[in-house]
């Protein structure tokens, strides 16, 4: 395990004008299936794994890391296999199983034995979702930010199987959801600049998976997940043209109604706003352990 820089901390103002600690990324590598994995890795307390979005990298969020781990959590963020330097998938487990077996391999090196909430992101929400349903016990709460997994899409409005969206409308979508809903320049660079050098690296891993996300129907799953009891939360911004809203309600209604936070903003919104993201997930978490006590 390897040290990129040092963590260190700052006070800051919150949002009640109260100063607080902000907690700063350590950036470090862990060998996972004998590979190198970057990871980020911030705060402490309870821990919480954060899974990025599809063809971005932690890096990415490295402001919304930090706010979720300013909340009272050790966050982890990983590289997901296929993104941000971090191998893809063997074809043998490509697929959401897969990655959920990889999270538990990637838990595993860093010696983390006590349950995890599952924190992701649009792809990583999906990740999330499926390492939930497979870890079992590992896993003590779930929160799907924007996430994919619903299974359906709605033109005209009729609903049909959203792996049957044609890939114009995902594009015109990401577009649209980056430059026309207000999206920080700042954060546009991000994540193109993540983008292109996954694309670079290896564009066959980048259309696999990009295949896998865009046909994304986790709905089984998420039922199981309602009868194993396990505490979930869907948190969703209003103006999101990427996710369609018929795979948000789907995904709801397959957990069976679970409690929503909703924001404003478009599907990366936790990117250009990560104190906003911060604040949510302060609520979201609050919400749950009260829940629980």
């Amino acid at each position: 395990m390897h040290d990129h820089a040092p963590a260190h901390r700052s006070i800051a103002p919150s949002a009640d004008g109260v100063a607080e600690v902000r907690r700063r990324i350590r950036w470090r590598d862990v060998a996972v299936d004998g590979r190198a994995v970057p990871y980020g890795t911030a705060g402490s307390g309870a821990p919480v794994v954060f899974l990025h979005g599809f063809g971005l990298a932690p890096h990415t969020y490295g402001g919304a890391v930090e706010r979720l781990a300013a909340t009272g959590v050790r966050v982890y963020a990983p590289a997901l296999p296929g993104f941000g330097g971090t191998n893809a998938l063997p074809a043998s487990s490509h697929g959401f199983a897969g990655y959920a077996g990889w999270v538990a391999r990637f838990l595993d090196a860093l010696g983390i034995d006590e349950p995890v909430t599952m924190v992701g992101h649009s792809f990583g929400g999906g990740v999330a979702l499926a390492s939930s349903h497979g870890l079992g016990d590992r896993v003590s709460e779930l929160v799907l930010v924007n996430s994919v997994g619903g299974g359906a899409w709605s033109p005209s409005g009729t609903v049909r199987e959203i792996r049957h969206r044609p890939l114009w409308r995902w594009g015109a979508s990401a577009i649209a959801d980056a430059v026309l809903t207000g999206t920080p320049a700042s954060a546009i660079a991000s994540i193109a600049s993540a983008g292109l050098r996954n694309a670079v690296r290896d564009p066959a891993a980048l259309w696999r998976i990009g295949e896998l996300a865009r046909s994304a129907d986790l709905r089984s799953e998420a039922a199981q997940l309602v009868d194993r009891g396990l505490p979930t939360t869907l948190v969703w911004s209003s103006g999101d043209t990427f996710i369609p809203r018929a795979s948000f309600e789907s995904l709801r209604t397959a957990l069976r109604e679970p409690p929503v936070h909703r924001v404003a903003g478009c599907h990366g919104w936790l990117i250009g706003d990560p104190d906003g993201f911060g604040r949510a997930m302060g609520s979201v978490l609050r919400s749950t352990r009260g829940a629980a006590v």
